[in-house]
C-alpha cells in the first residue's frame, strides 16, 4: 500500500514538473516576443502604464527609394489604420540647371533635382507602433526618429476638478437674486466652462490620435531633359535692325528739334529782356565813344 501511494506521488510530481516546464517555456516565448517588438519600434510609441495617459507624437526623417511611391503607400496604410493626412507638400529641390544649344532653333535644359516630401499625419494612438513599423520598412536610410510620450494624467485630473468647480460655481450663482451682477458672474462662469470644454476636446483628440511629422527624400539625384527654344539665337536674330534703327533715329531727331523750338518759345521773356539789356549796353558804349 505504501509503495502504491509512493508511485502515485511520483507520477503527480512528474506531471506538475512537466506543466511547470511548459509554463516556463511559454513565459520565455512571451519575453522573446516582447524583445522583438521593442527592437522594431521604441517603447515610447506602444507603452501602456496603469493610471497614466500619454499624448504621443513622432518625427521621422529618412531617405527612401522613390518619394512618390513611398507617399502613396504611407497614405494607403494610414487610411487602412483609420488615420488621416493633415499636410503633404511634395516638391523637387533643384540642385543645378544648365542649358545646351543643340541647333539654331532648339536647345536642351538639363536640370538635376532631388524629390522630397513633408507630411503631417494623424494616426490612432493604439496603431502608432504599427504605423511606425510600416514607415521603417520603406526607408533606405534613417536620418532621425524622435518619439515623444507626454504624461498628461495630472492635467486630466486638474481639468476634472475645474469642471466640478465650475458646476459648483454655477449652482451658487443660480441661488443669487436676479441683477446685473448675477448676469455678469453667470456670463464669466459660462465663458470659463466653454474654454475648459474646448481644452478637454483638444486633449481628448490628442489622446485618441497621435501626430506624426514625416520628411522623406531620395538619396539619388534625378535628371530631367527638357527640350526648349534656343533663345540666344533668337535674341541675336532680332538684336539689330539697321533700317528700323535709322528710321527711329531720324524720327527722334525731328522730335528733338521740336522740343528745342518749343523750349525757346517758352523762355521768350528771358530772351526779350536779355536783348533789351544788350541793346542799351551797346548804345551806351557807342555814346561814350562818340564823346571821346
Amino acid at each position: 500500500m505504501k509503495t502504491k501511494i509512493l508511485s502515485i506521488s511520483l507520477v503527480a510530481l512528474l506531471l506538475i514538473g512537466c506543466k511547470k516546464g511548459e509554463y516556463t517555456e511559454s513565459a520565455y516565448a512571451t519575453a522573446d516576443s516582447a524583445v522583438v517588438v521593442s527592437d522594431s519600434v521604441s517603447i515610447a510609441a506602444t507603452q501602456v502604464v496603469e493610471g497614466k495617459q500619454f499624448v504621443k507624437t513622432a518625427e521621422v526623417d529618412m531617405e527612401v527609394k522613390d518619394v512618390y511611391d513611398a507617399t502613396i503607400s504611407i497614405e494607403k496604410q494610414l487610411q487602412s489604420l483609420g488615420g488621416f493626412v493633415t499636410k503633404s507638400r511634395m516638391e523637387a529641390q533643384t540642385l543645378s540647371e544648365d542649358t545646351y544649344n543643340t541647333s539654331d532653333e532648339s536647345a536642351m535644359l538639363i536640370r538635376k533635382f532631388q524629390n522630397q516630401n513633408r507630411m503631417q499625419v494623424r494616426v490612432p494612438t493604439q496603431k502608432l507602433g504599427e504605423f511606425l513599423d510600416f514607415i521603417n520598412d520603406k526607408k533606405v536610410f534613417l536620418n532621425s526618429r524622435i518619439i515623444s510620450a507626454e504624461d498628461v494624467s495630472a492635467g486630466i485630473r486638474l481639468a476634472k476638478m475645474e469642471s466640478e468647480r465650475q458646476a459648483k460655481t454655477q449652482y451658487n450663482i443660480s441661488q443669487l437674486k436676479a441683477g446685473k451682477d448675477k448676469v455678469k458672474l453667470d456670463d464669466n462662469n459660462m465663458s470659463e466652462a466653454n474654454l475648459q470644454k474646448y481644452s478637454d476636446e483638444i486633449l481628448a483628440d490628442n489622446l485618441k490620435f497621435s501626430t506624426v511629422d514625416i520628411f522623406i527624400k531620395e538619396p539619388k539625384t534625378s535628371v530631367a531633359k527638357i527640350p526648349i527654344i534656343n533663345t540666344k539665337n533668337i535674341d541675336n536674330e532680332y538684336k539689330y535692325n539697321f533700317l528700323y534703327d535709322v528710321k527711329n533715329a531720324f524720327v527722334e531727331g525731328f522730335y528733338l528739334i521740336q522740343q528745342l523750338f518749343v523750349f525757346l518759345i517758352s523762355i521768350w521773356p528771358i530772351v526779350f529782356i536779355g536783348g533789351l539789356v544788350f541793346y542799351f549796353l551797346r548804345r551806351k558804349k557807342a555814346f561814350v565813344k562818340t564823346e571821346k
